[in-house]
């Protein structure tokens, strides 16, 4: 078997079209570290590898799961275990920063929730979810995406369970990067083009009509609902906003989303930094990745 290679960095960082092209000069296969693609239907909302790519190249992790389904880091770990050893020349790549260190370090236990409790902060405004974080969890309260009520009340629940802070329940997170593990960097204004540019596209291509086809199942979902763009879709079908505005909104969500990314793959220690030119083309990034390889 083949070293793994892990390919890294925020959304719309151009990382599936180079592992595509690393794939195939290496005769490897993808094992997608993302939590929302393995989820069938999520298919414009998060950028998901279209037919053709996943028949150029053998996918993993992809459209393995009905909306009715749950997945987490644990169980992303318990299966890239499985895949890796039937797989030549594995090749990880996303974005999930948890799934990576759910992969390379495992996951500490977290307390189950309490009916009663969780129905009590469930009634708490989203501000005092936030607030109570800030105070007693600041670096998960640094971490996390604010509007993601599902998390918050799942860090808060776990704060009143221990009476420690959210970020202390997982294993300790060493930050270190094994071998062969690229992380690719733009430079901000690329970066922030090329969310601009995606978010347009996915919803030219009709992810508000995706939204209303998955509507039902994304409602019961408590995980996949949370998915960027769908999320801001369905309050737009709500009538919270018009259509214009959603699109700049889930613009500003993704870019703060990829800023967030950005932070948390820093941290890593040993990573292999690869700046990645405005009008470098995926096969020159894939050329330089080879010549890197250890």
């Amino acid at each position: 078997m083949g070293q793994p290679i892990f390919i890294a960095g925020p959304t719309a960082s151009g990382k599936s079209a180079v592992a595509l092209e690393l794939a195939q000069r290496q005769d490897g296969e993808i094992i997608s570290v993302d939590s929302m693609q393995v989820y069938r239907g999520l298919n414009l909302g998060t950028a998901k590898p279209t037919e053709a790519e996943r028949a150029a190249v053998p996918h993993h992790l992809i459209d393995t799961l009905e909306l009715s389904e749950t997945f987490d880091a644990a169980k992303f770990a318990a299966e890239a275990g499985q895949l890796e050893g039937k797989i030549e020349r594995p090749i990880f790549c996303g974005g999930t920063g948890l799934y990576f260190q759910a992969w390379l370090e495992g996951l500490g236990e977290a307390p189950e929730g309490k009916p009663g409790l969780r129905a009590e902060l469930e009634e708490l405004p989203t501000e005092a979810l936030v607030a109570e974080l800030r105070e007693k969890d600041p670096e998960t309260h640094a971490a996390i995406d604010p509007h993601n009520r599902r998390r918050l009340i799942r860090a808060v629940e776990v704060i009143r369970l221990t009476g420690k802070p959210f970020s202390q329940q997982r294993a300790e997170w060493t930050g270190q990067a094994p071998e062969n593990f690229f992380l690719l960097e733009r430079e901000r204004e690329d970066l922030h083009t090329r969310i601009d540019e995606r978010v347009g596209a996915m919803f030219a291509a009709g992810l508000v009509a995706e939204t209303c086809s998955l509507r039902s199942a994304l409602e019961v979902n408590a995980v996949a609902a949370q998915a960027l763009g769908y999320r801001q879709v369905i309050e737009h079908l709500q009538g919270e906003r018009d259509l214009p505005n959603t699109v700049a909104l889930v613009k500003s969500r993704t870019w703060k989303f990829a800023r967030r990314q950005m932070t948390w793959f820093r941290k890593m220690k040993g990573t292999i930094s690869l700046a990645v030119a405005s009008d470098e083309q995926p096969e020159a990034t894939a050329r330089r990745i080879i010549e890197q390889l250890k």
